[in-house]
């Protein structure tokens, strides 16, 4: 027993131990970054703008050019490095689901440089992906160098993230929540608390040496009435779809692009080009680079409700032109953006409409961020306890909590359960589903696929089949071709009760059901969904959708296995 309790001490000890530097290294990874994008915006907007400014009309067209600048300016690195496209969180998922929590080091310099640069230059993306995503490789980095265990950097890596957008807001429960719902779908009360000490830890050291971590201050007065819950209901509803459909934009315009046959250096350049045209009307209202000032200007109520409305679409309209061109950046704080524009817009009209219920547009505005942020990312836990912490009272959370969870639940309909971060990962094959613990999601159909299957030959007949089955003892086998593609699955239930001369026929004349096969890089979870589906005890492995050569078999068994394992492996313990 005292052997058990020493163990016990000593394992706890280094996980809190790993924990902490985790969130060490994600907290100064976020500060490496938010000084390097405050110098590339010093050296854009300070040093270059002047240089090519040409005022027409009261507008200066030096800003059309400054995103494409800096497009420039990153396209070899993008093109050299095309994982850094993006925010970094789906690379994140990717790496703690397949790869062992590892990430390439050599990315976190990089995804600083590219991204400083298209903040900094006045690319609309925000910092908090890809700072979340250079703590996560930084965490990821310190479990090699120590030979950490696959589920200690998976829990490191974790918590890098954490650390990372904990230290960005001052807000260490919403760092260690986003981390939660992201990576693993779900709350578990034991990792819990290595992650709780690398948000606090990155949340600290940043606040440390940046005394600020969030740059937006806040209405000190935020009250509303009761009865206005049912306003927050409804501005849930109407964000949840606009944010559904904003996702949805972004993944289509990305799309269209890619089939494009344009160099991707033009693609990089229009996309700038196109983000300096918009920002060009409204240059100090936050479309260019994070949007911060912006944000602050609707929450004390100093815009009018047109403009509210036409920086909302502005933003959105900019930051699909930057992340579907392939640029490095965030849609975290765009979203926040949006959200903030469009809830102010909201809450702004019902004070016009209704003067008698004291309408206070900055909660609305709270509000509105929350509910269109959770249907981006569908993570609203994450937005209700950042609101929280950010306004230090809960005297608002009932509405925000309104607003947030219908957002959630209106995007997640249009959505189909997934998230701006699970689209992405969609397109490289790996399905996801978020609003769930995830388990067998976890786990990659390569790890658990048995590599040297025995197989039939179309032109095999059933007797051998039958044969088969009382030499090895299995009762369903994937069918080739000459070519060694999959052209089918055959069993006992295809012989059985046949007769002598029946089973004498060729396999290939009974191949008549529909059946499904597996890739490599699906999940246990896909594969398992497809046994149950086509009613399979076997499903044949395959190269890829184009490729249908035979690499091996995934069975019922080998599934049920894999939950067990992946249920062991989500825990410390």
């Amino acid at each position: 027993m005292r052997t058990g309790r020493i163990q016990y001490i000593k394992k706890w000890a280094t996980v809190l131990t790993f924990s902490m530097i985790g969130g060490l290294v994600g907290g100064l990874g976020a500060i490496f970054l938010r000084v390097f994008i405050g110098q590339s915006r010093r050296l854009f907007f300070e040093i270059i703008l002047p240089n090519i400014t040409f005022e027409f009309h009261g507008y200066n067209l030096g800003y059309i050019l400054l995103p494409a600048i800096g497009s420039l300016i990153v396209a070899p690195i993008i093109l050299k490095f095309p994982d850094l496209q993006g925010n970094g969180i789906p690379e994140v998922m990717e790496s703690v689901i397949f790869r062992g929590g590892h990430i390439s080091g050599e990315f976190s310099l990089m995804k600083i440089i590219a991204t400083s640069i298209t903040i900094g230059s006045g690319g609309s993306v925000g910092r908090e992906g890809p700072i979340g995503f250079i703590g996560a490789s930084l965490a990821s980095l310190l479990g090699e160098w120590f030979k950490l265990s696959p589920e200690m950097r998976k829990l490191l890596t974790t918590c890098g993230l954490a650390a990372g957008i904990a230290g960005t807001f001052n807000t260490p429960l919403a760092g260690a929540m986003f981390a939660l719902e992201v990576i693993y779908m779900g709350a578990f009360s034991i990792n819990l608390v290595p992650i709780f000490f690398a948000a606090i830890t990155g949340h600290a050291v940043t606040l440390a040496l940046l005394k600020q971590s969030f740059e937006v201050t806040l209405p000190w007065i935020l009250t509303y009435s009761h009865i206005e819950l049912i306003f927050f209901f409804f501005l849930g509803i109407f964000l949840g779809i606009l944010s559904a459909a904003y996702v949805k934009f972004i993944c289509s315009l990305q799309d269209w692009l890619s089939r494009r046959s344009i160099p991707k250096a033009y693609v990089l350049v229009l996309g700038g080009l196109g983000v300096g045209v918009i920002g060009m009307f409204f240059p100090e209202y936050g479309i260019f680079g994070i949007g911060y000032e912006g944000m602050s200007l609707a929450l004390y109520g100093l815009l009018p409700i047109s403009l509210l409305l036409l920086l909302g679409f502005a933003k959105m309209l900019a930051t699909s032109f930057t992340l579907s061109s392939g640029h490095s950046g965030g849609i975290f704080a765009p979203s926040l953006y949006i959200g903030t524009m469009f809830g102010a817009a909201f809450g702004a009209s019902l004070k016009l409409l209704m003067p008698s219920l004291n309408i206070n547009p900055a909660v609305y505005a709270l509000a509105g961020m929350a509910a269109f942020f959770s249907g981006v990312t569908q993570a609203p836990l994450t937005q209700i306890l950042m609101i929280a912490e950010l306004t230090h009272s809960y005297s608002i959370l009932p509405a925000i909590m309104t607003s947030s969870t219908t957002g959630f639940l209106t995007a997640r309909f249009f959505l189909e359960g997934d998230s701006v971060y699970t689209l992405k990962l969609k397109r490289k094959g790996v399905h996801l589903k978020t609003g769930k613990p995830i388990v067998l999601e976890m786990i990659s159909v390569k790890e658990i696929m048995t590599k040297n299957p025995v197989y039939v030959y179309e032109w095999n007949t059933l007797a051998d089949v039958e044969h088969l089955v009382g030499e090895t003892g299995h009762d369903c086998f994937p069918v080739v071709n000459e070519r060694f593609e999959v052209i089918g699955v055959i069993g006992v239930k295809d012989f059985i009760k046949k007769s002598d001369s029946l089973k004498e026929l060729q396999i290939k004349h009974f191949l008549t059901r529909p059946y499904a096969v597996a890739y490599p890089n699906e999940t246990a979870e896909a594969a398992f969904e497809k046994l149950m589906k086509y009613d399979q005890n076997l499903l044949p492995v395959v190269e890829g959708p184009e490729n249908k050569k035979l690499i091996g078999v995934i069975t019922k068994r080998d599934i049920y296995r894999a939950y067990y394992r992946g249920i062991q492996s989500m825990y410390i313990e």
